[in-house]
């Protein structure tokens, strides 16, 4: 088959076709005919560094939607043409290839009017902004949230899934993205680039801060993300965690670490159910039009590199998937 293959740890420049082996899904996994695949940040970030467990050339790629055409033993829930989509392990050869194998028993159905492109955009992104506003900030309406770095994946998803539950919501943006991240559904957007946001998320709220912070960009928003909370209030923590101190336990919140894919190789077999149940969830909200997968680019298998040299700008609004 083909795929887009890492011959050894390096820049995604070096990432190039090549042609191996079809796999076989083993007892409880199934085999996917890959239509399309979201691109991440952890993408690139994994090439440069590698992963112990890998043999090479690795395939990279963790967030498919295909076609099931092949199911090992003791996999009942699924059958030869059922569509679905999955955030994969990363242990394990991903995506960028024609076929590729994951767990039955963390994949979710697409519904029909749903295309390959629009699931492949929800995954990583997606369910990490779900698992961290629902599952654990718990988020209620009439509260008030800073989703930070609005204009990317999981803050653009992070907006809508806030909005969705009647929160209001901050965002930070650069000023070339208010509108788009207004659009989403932000209420507040401050410019980071221009304006002290502990200040200013401070005067929003008369001093009080907000009841919650879903965290995504490093560990200094994140340190923000503390100074902005509300007595009581909950962070969720993706790219990095806070400082903490004998002040920051004085304001009675909590700290959630979200590492959405971890629960692969975790012996909680709810955790990784739950990446299924996530994943029907969110993409009910996006095929009943609650949510926008936030598509901006779609290319093709050999775009790939290019597209993930994009996102090491940090700079890329909304998803890129490559349709195959």
């Amino acid at each position: 088959m083909k795929a887009l293959l890492l011959s050894q740890p390096g820049p995604v420049s070096d990432l190039s076709i090549g042609d191996v082996e079809q796999p076989e899904p083993s007892a409880g996994e199934i085999r996917v005919k890959v239509a399309a695949i979201g691109l991440n940040p952890v993408d690139y970030k994994l090439a440069g560094r590698g992963n112990a467990a890998w043999s090479y050339p690795h395939i990279l790629g963790l967030d498919v939607a295909g076609t099931v055409d092949a199911v090992g033993a003791q996999v009942d829930q699924w059958q030869i043409g059922d569509r679905v989509y999955y955030h994969g392990d990363l242990a394990q050869p991903g995506g960028y290839a024609e076929w590729a194998i994951t767990t039955a028993h963390t994949t979710a159905a697409i519904p029909d009017g749903v295309d390959f492109v629009i699931a492949a955009a929800i995954p990583c992104a997606g369910l990490t902004a779900y698992q961290g506003i629902v599952r654990r900030l718990n988020v209620k309406a009439g509260q008030t949230v800073w989703v930070q770095g609005g204009a990317g994946g999981v803050g653009g998803f992070g907006i809508q899934i806030c909005r969705t539950l009647g929160a209001t919501v901050i965002t930070t943006a650069s000023a070339g993205n208010a509108d788009y991240v207004r659009g989403l559904g932000a209420d507040h957007v401050i410019d980071y680039r221009e304006e002290d946001v502990v200040a200013r998320i401070l005067e929003m709220t008369g001093g009080r801060g907000v009841d919650a912070v879903q965290a995504a960009v490093d560990v200094n928003t994140a340190n923000q993300g503390i100074e902005s909370l509300a007595f009581g209030g909950a962070i969720s923590c993706i790219a990095g965690l806070p400082s903490l101190s004998d002040d920051t336990f004085a304001k009675a919140i909590s700290l959630h670490k979200i590492s959405l894919g971890a629960a692969h190789h975790s012996a909680n077999r709810d955790a990784q159910l739950d990446l299924a149940c996530m994943g029907q969830e969110m993409i009910r909200l996006v095929a009943d039009g609650s949510v926008d997968p936030l598509v901006e680019q779609r290319i093709g298998l050999a775009d790939v590199p290019d597209g993930l040299a994009q996102l090491e700008t940090r700079h890329v609004r909304g998803k890129i998937v490559a349709e195959l």
